[in-house]
């Protein structure tokens, strides 16, 4: 009888990678909307419009995961963990996420309108500080909740079937790779070519130079990209 090999705390680098990079954005976001309030970051309306896009952006990204969790991910842990996982604060999470999500981009959006608006700035600070703030609540508790679920009870070929069933939903990969490759060090950078080949080598310098010209746009200063 063939003993299903379980999934590796490895296996896991993708989605702890994709956390770091919303989280990261989120609170970099809520910083500079913070700055822009006390006087110290200023903004035309280019920059704006920017800001907005790249908020745009996070929000599909944030919005995409978590649907890929609730529609992808959560079946499959219920089905093999029962009763020993709970996904209900969770999926509580998710839900408000949502509204947050929309007020975020309006806020951006209502910036990009009128960049010397200081309610609107004020209003993008507020939501953008509580994005970051839940997110990462959110996030740390998936971690510490689920992620012993899936090295324990899933089989590494269904968690394979998630990741694939994920990516097959779409997704801006041209936001994403960079940013994702951006909190990876240099063994995580290395250990993503292994599992991903030549397509990240060649996708990744492209995608990274595209939104480095964004980047600096909207955040100033030196790249992390």
């Amino acid at each position: 009888m063939t003993t299903a090999t379980p999934t590796r705390q490895d296996d896991l680098l993708g989605i702890t990678l994709g956390h770091r990079a919303m989280c990261a954005d989120s609170r970099r976001l809520a910083d500079l909307a913070a700055r822009v309030v006390d006087g110290t970051e200023r903004v035309d309306r280019t920059r704006a419009v920017a800001i907005a896009r790249w908020v745009g952006r996070l929000a599909d990204e944030i919005l995409h995961h978590h649907e890929a969790e609730d529609d992808v991910l959560w079946p499959v842990l219920e089905a093999r963990a029962g009763d020993r996982v709970d996904l209900a604060a969770l999926t509580d999470d998710h839900a408000a996420l949502d509204p947050l999500l929309v007020q975020v981009r309006a806020a951006a959006d209502d910036l990009a309108q009128a960049p010397a608006d200081a309610a609107a700035a004020r209003a993008l600070a507020r939501h953008l500080g509580a994005l970051a703030d839940l997110l990462a609540e959110h996030i740390a508790e998936e971690e510490r909740e689920v992620f012993p679920i899936i090295l324990a009870h899933v089989p590494q070929h269904e968690w394979h079937g998630v990741e694939a069933a994920v990516r097959d939903r779409g997704g801006d990969m041209g936001f994403v790779l960079p940013r994702v490759a951006a909190v990876a060090s240099p063994e995580q950078r290395a250990a993503l070519r292994r599992v991903a080949g030549p397509v990240l080598t060649v996708l990744l310098p492209l995608t990274r130079r595209r939104l480095r010209r964004a980047e600096r746009l909207v955040f100033g200063g030196a790249s992390r990209l």
